[in-house]
C-alpha cells in the first residue's frame, strides 16, 4: 500500500467566491424611503412634544418599586449590558474592520469599499442629526450604564443598524441562495432591534430615540447600498488595476463580475 500524498492534499486551493449578488436598487430605495419616512414622522413628533407619554411609559415599563430598579433577576441586566455592548463604539468598529478585512481577503473588494463608505457616511449623518435636534437624555429613571452626548437619535441604534445591516448585505453577495441571503439580513435586523431596545431598558434613551435611530440607520444602510454601489465598484476596479500594474504575476483572480439584480 502506498502512503497518502499529504502534500498534494495540502496544495488544493479553495476557490474564492465569485457570485456577486446585490440587493435590487429599487427594493433598497423603497426600504430606505419607508425607513426615512418613519424617521421623519418621529422627528416631527419629538419636536412637537407628542411623544412624552409614550416615552415615559416605555422607560417605566421595565422598572419596579420606589427605587425604580430593573425588573428581573441580575443575569437579565448583565445580558442587556452585553447586548448593548455590541452596538458600542469598540465592538461595533472591531466587527466592521474585521468584516472589511475578510472581504478583502475574499477579493470582494467592491463589497469592502461599499461597506466602509456606508459606515463612514452613516456616522456623519447620525452626528449631524444629533447636533440638529439636541435632545437631552432622559432623567426619568436611573441610568444603568454610562452614556454621554445628546439623546436623539440613539447613536447605538443608528450606527449598529448601519454596521450590521451593511455587513449582512455585503456577505450576502457570497451566496447564490435566496434563503441564505434572507437569513443574513433578517438576523441583522433582529440583532439591531435588540441593541436598540437595550438602550431603553438601561434608561439612557427614550423609546422614540431608539426607534428613530434604528429607522435612520437601516434607512441609510439600504440607501447607501443603492447609491454608493457604482462609486464603490469604480474604486475597487481602480484598486484591481493598480495591483495588476504593480504585481502582474501575483494577481491571478479579479473580484466577482457585475452582479445580477435580486429581490
Amino acid at each position: 500500500m502506498t502512503e497518502p500524498d499529504h502534500d498534494r492534499h495540502l496544495s488544493v486551493r479553495v476557490p474564492l467566491p465569485t457570485h456577486g449578488w446585490r440587493i435590487s436598487p429599487t427594493h433598497a430605495l423603497v426600504a430606505a424611503a419607508l425607513c426615512w419616512a418613519g424617521f421623519g414622522v418621529i422627528v416631527w413628533a419629538v419636536e412637537a412634544g407628542r411623544t412624552a407619554a409614550v416615552d415615559s411609559a416605555g422607560l417605566l415599563l421595565w422598572r419596579r418599586g420606589a427605587e425604580l430598579t430593573p425588573a428581573g433577576p441580575p443575569w437579565v441586566l448583565e445580558g442587556v449590558r452585553d447586548m448593548t455592548a455590541l452596538g458600542g463604539v469598540l465592538l461595533r468598529n472591531l466587527f466592521a474592520m474585521g468584516a472589511i478585512v475578510a472581504l478583502l481577503f475574499l477579493r470582494l473588494r467592491r463589497e469592502a469599499v461599499l461597506l466602509a463608505a456606508t459606515i463612514g457616511g452613516g456616522w456623519i449623518v447620525n452626528s449631524l442629526v444629533k447636533l440638529t435636534v439636541g435632545r437631552p437624555r432622559p432623567m426619568i429613571v436611573p441610568h444603568l450604564t454610562e452614556a454621554g452626548g445628546q439623546s436623539f437619535p440613539s447613536g447605538h441604534s443608528f450606527n449598529a443598524a448601519v454596521v450590521y445591516i451593511a455587513m449582512a448585505l455585503a456577505f450576502a453577495a457570497m451566496s447564490p441562495r435566496r434563503s441564505v441571503r434572507w437569513t443574513l439580513v433578517a438576523s441583522a435586523l433582529l440583532l439591531t432591534l435588540m441593541i436598540a431596545f437595550s438602550r431603553v431598558w438601561l434608561g439612557v434613551h427614550f423609546p422614540s430615540d431608539v426607534v428613530a435611530g434604528w429607522l435612520g440607520g437601516a434607512g441609510w444602510a439600504f440607501l447607501a447600498s443603492a447609491l454608493l454601489h457604482r462609486p464603490a465598484k469604480a474604486v475597487a476596479e481602480q484598486a484591481d488595476a493598480a495591483l495588476e500594474g504593480m504585481t502582474p504575476g501575483d494577481v491571478q483572480q479579479k473580484g466577482p463580475a457585475d452582479p445580477g439584480e435580486a429581490s
